[in-house]
């Protein structure tokens, strides 16, 4: 299934343009989300083909919100890619138990994200 709609979680305004701007510019609709009652919101409204997830986010992290889409069956088939500055290999290997699909480092580097949705999709 090719990936066209995105949702972005992320509480940094930088990051939600930059990601935003990169997805674009390959000819996604992307849609932004800063926490995760704003990220449940988007999804009830259309459920995107890709969810880019960040970890360190007021409220929920990103490894709860991961787990609670990926448990519910209406979402669970919506892949996740954790995106977040937390670079430990154990962090890795905890976002992808909770559900993640894949998982990348900020900085984020275009190529390696393009070709990890390109994988996917």
């Amino acid at each position: 299934m090719p990936i066209h709609h995105v949702l972005i979680v992320d509480d940094s305004k930088t990051e939600l343009m930059y990601l935003t701007d990169m997805l674009q510019k390959s000819g996604m609709v992307v849609r932004t989300a800063e926490n995760a009652e704003d990220a449940f919101k988007k999804l009830a409204e259309q459920k995107p083909d890709l969810i880019l997830m960040d970890v360190v986010m007021p409220g929920q992290n990103g490894f709860q919100l991961t787990r609670s889409i990926s448990r519910n069956p209406e979402y669970a088939d919506v892949p996740i890619i954790m995106c977040t500055s937390k670079n430990q290999e154990t962090d890795r290997v905890w976002g992808l138990r909770q559900g993640a699909r894949d998982y990348i480092t900020k900085p984020v580097d275009a190529a390696e994200l393009k070709a990890k949705i390109s994988a996917l999709g």
